[in-house]
């Protein structure tokens, strides 16, 4: 693992680095550059950015409007809005038509901290995730959510993209062989007792409940699933045919997300026991990004814990 630098901030980077290679691509904002991280192309492509104010109803539509134009639109607004208080724009204004919009959620997930349980968007990998058509994606760190961002604007149609707020240790880049590819999820590590399938930075701890669990002689094999839909099937029946078990570990509702898609995928195919890991059906509270986490088992110590459940299930 080497630096961290969130991937909100990853993800602003590379809108800059990205724009001239991509002369379409335009990036709308409701009032939260400073925080989504993209003022950075604000002020390099002032007549390419588009500050919206507080209002995300509006804003999809806009973009549904630019991308009728040939334009590439990119979103941004906080989790809780972007999945939240435009859904129903997002439904019917972008994808049902299928207009090439990208919807960026910003502050996902639990680790938003003291912005508590309003802001601490958990449900959103399962509401969009049932728009018919929408890919989903929550890219794990730095590096990968630049490769998402790329690939993002090379791929036509509706997706929305988690971003977080914390900082997250970089950890594909030290993966021999690593390549990102929509649809496609990446074994970061070789395992053969139980398989973690995990998003986010959940990838980070996955990685750490491994070596966890390699200290017991249990060997676990870690899979970065970055899009949520379409899942990876073949790589996802792979490991539950080679393992026999399967955590999912995910900074959100165990509900309608990465863990469902994995769970309805496994047992209409190769059914073997699968625990969800993430947040067990509640909601959030304000503190401490780290203690919040802490406090609701989002750790390695809380992965360890559901794979060994996984395993005492194994046949």
């Amino acid at each position: 693992m080497s630096e961290k630098i969130a991937t909100r901030e990853a993800y602003g980077n590379a809108l800059v680095a990205l724009a001239e290679q991509y002369p379409d691509l335009v990036v709308l904002d409701a009032d939260l550059s400073s925080a989504t991280k993209t003022q950075g192309f604000s002020k390099a492509y002032p007549t390419r950015f588009f500050n919206m104010g507080i209002a995300e109803a509006n804003m999809m539509g806009v973009a549904a409007g630019m991308a009728t134009c040939g334009k590439m639109p990119f979103a941004n607004t906080f989790a809780m809005f972007a999945a939240g208080r435009a859904w129903e724009q997002v439904r019917n204004s972008i994808a049902y038509p299928g207009l090439n919009v990208k919807v960026v959620g910003s502050h996902g997930g639990l680790s938003v901290g003291e912005d508590g349980a309003t802001h601490q968007c958990i449900e959103d990998f399962a509401i969009m995730r049932a728009i018919p058509g929408m890919t989903v994606l929550c890219p794990c760190d730095g590096s990968e959510m630049a490769a998402a961002t790329e690939a993002l604007l090379n791929y036509d149609g509706p997706a929305y993209m988690r971003l977080g707020r914390l900082a997250v240790e970089t950890v594909t880049d030290s993966i021999e062989g690593y390549h990102f590819e929509l649809g496609k999820g990446v074994t970061l590590r070789d395992g053969s007792d139980v398989t973690i399938i995990a998003n986010g930075m959940m990838v980070q701890a996955a990685l750490k409940a491994a070596a966890l669990l390699q200290a017991e002689g249990v060997q676990a094999r870690v899979i970065d699933m970055h899009t949520i839909k379409p899942l990876d099937a073949a790589l996802v029946l792979k490991a539950a045919a080679e393992t026999g078990a399967i955590v999912t570990s995910e900074e959100a509702n165990i509900i309608g997300g990465l863990g469902a898609a994995v769970c309805e995928c496994v047992s209409e195919n190769c059914p073997v026991p699968v625990v969800r890991h993430g947040v067990a059906d509640i909601f959030g509270r304000s503190g401490k990004a780290e203690q919040v986490l802490a406090a609701y088992g989002l750790t390695p110590e809380g992965i360890a814990d559901a794979a060994r459940k996984a395993i005492s299930k194994k046949k």
